[in-house]
């Protein structure tokens, strides 16, 4: 059986062949340049080891046809439409931004192709602003942050200081914990949000944390942030006497080393960790240690997750767009994660969340999982969906 995997080739859009008549056409829309580059490929190299894993189960062609976002709305918006008008992919996979989703949202709902989210959170997504052509297959951001709330109460944390970046994600982020926190019996003794990507200096907000009386800070931050966020934590002293809890993004696989001993006995939770002892993530760790020399982050789970899902719907019999959107929302298997299944309700993952620390290990840096929180699903938060037509 032949599988063309273009993006893992570095193949140009332009030297695409035809997709055979049993093919599926995939339009991949990441970031490759720009801020999230690293999350873009972190997530496209998960994704082709998923087809060269599960592939050849199917019998079927896949054609990757590959476009940058640049993580700016209107430049992906144009790209969408190249995937879906000229390239007339069978479906789409991608989208690191919530911003660049929300811009994508409704071309890909008016022109019926389904897309297969691997990366961004906003809750809206799969809520007020949900698609029967949308199915996610990373996370949302409440969902990671919910459970946190109930498990801190319950390790006799009473009270919390939040920080997070001033936007979309960080406010979701923060009022999900905040929510069960709080209905558990914690008091949140003081809240700031910081200007996004703006902020260089933590130093006055950890002061305010420092004086609020908390017994622990809880916080999101991603990417250069979270490196900045940890190391001036440790450098001001507070991680002895107020411990530092927060998404698993805040010390991310991808870049804990970058943080160094400042991450060390940080406790975050998420929907992956590489240390998950399971024999699919043992597959999944090995393959992907094999093909780039370090362990995968949670991006990377995200792709190769997506790539299993779309594999899944087509061995459905689903080799167009109403059948692949259909196919999509009925989606589970055991995976790294776990077992994961799509919420028909609202198309969004369910999915366990780990909580870990972050320790010192032979190799550098490295996860040890403390619990596994329930698979919960998402509130309707305002999703209709109406069903696919063939």
């Amino acid at each position: 059986m032949k599988r063309a995997i273009l993006a893992a080739l570095g193949l140009a859009t332009s030297l695409a062949v035809p997709a055979a008549a049993e093919g599926i056409k995939v339009g991949l829309l990441l970031p490759f340049s720009g801020v999230y580059a690293s999350l873009g490929n972190e997530i496209e190299t998960g994704f082709n080891l998923g087809l060269e894993q599960f592939g050849a189960e199917t019998g079927v062609t896949f054609e990757v046809v590959r476009e940058d976002t640049e993580v700016k709305p209107p430049v992906a918006l144009g790209k969408a439409k190249k995937l879906i008008l000229q390239d007339q992919v069978d479906v789409m996979v991608g989208i690191v931004s919530s911003g660049v989703l929300g811009a994508v949202r409704d071309m890909v709902h008016g022109a019926s192709v389904p897309l297969i989210v691997a990366n961004a959170g906003n809750d809206e997504a799969t809520g007020a602003s949900c698609s029967p052509f949308i199915t996610r297959m990373s996370f949302s951001n409440g969902q990671i942050n919910r459970p946190m709330g109930t498990w801190m109460a319950e390790k006799g944390i009473k009270k919390v200081f939040t920080l997070a970046p001033d936007y979309a994600a960080g406010r979701q982020m923060i009022d999900a914990f905040t929510e069960t926190f709080t209905a558990a019996g914690g008091e949140i003794v003081g809240q700031e949000f910081t200007p996004f990507q703006k902020t260089q200096d933590f130093g006055p907000y950890l002061a305010q944390a420092k004086a609020s009386g908390a017994d622990a800070v809880y916080v999101f931050y991603a990417g250069g942030e979270a490196i900045s966020f940890v190391k001036q934590y440790d450098s001001f002293g507070l991680k002895a006497e107020l411990p530092l809890y927060g998404s698993g993004f805040l010390t991310s696989p991808l870049y804990v080393n970058a943080q160094g001993e400042a991450a060390e006995g940080v406790i975050t939770a998420l929907h992956y960790a590489p240390t998950i002892d399971s024999e699919a993530n043992g597959v999944f760790v090995a393959a992907f240690t094999e093909e780039t020399g370090r362990a995968p982050s949670e991006f990377a789970v995200q792709g190769y997750d997506a790539a299993r899902a779309l594999i899944e719907a087509t061995k459905t019999g689903a080799n167009d767009r109403a059948s692949l959107a259909n196919a999509l929302r009925q989606v589970s298997f055991d995976g790294p994660r776990g077992k994961l299944a799509i919420d028909p309700a609202t198309n969004n993952i369910i999915q366990p969340v780990y909580v870990y620390e972050t320790v010192a290990g032979e190799g550098g840096l490295t996860q040890k999982i403390l619990a596994q929180l329930p698979a919960e699903a998402d509130p309707v938060n305002g999703c209709e969906m109406a069903p696919v037509s063939n």
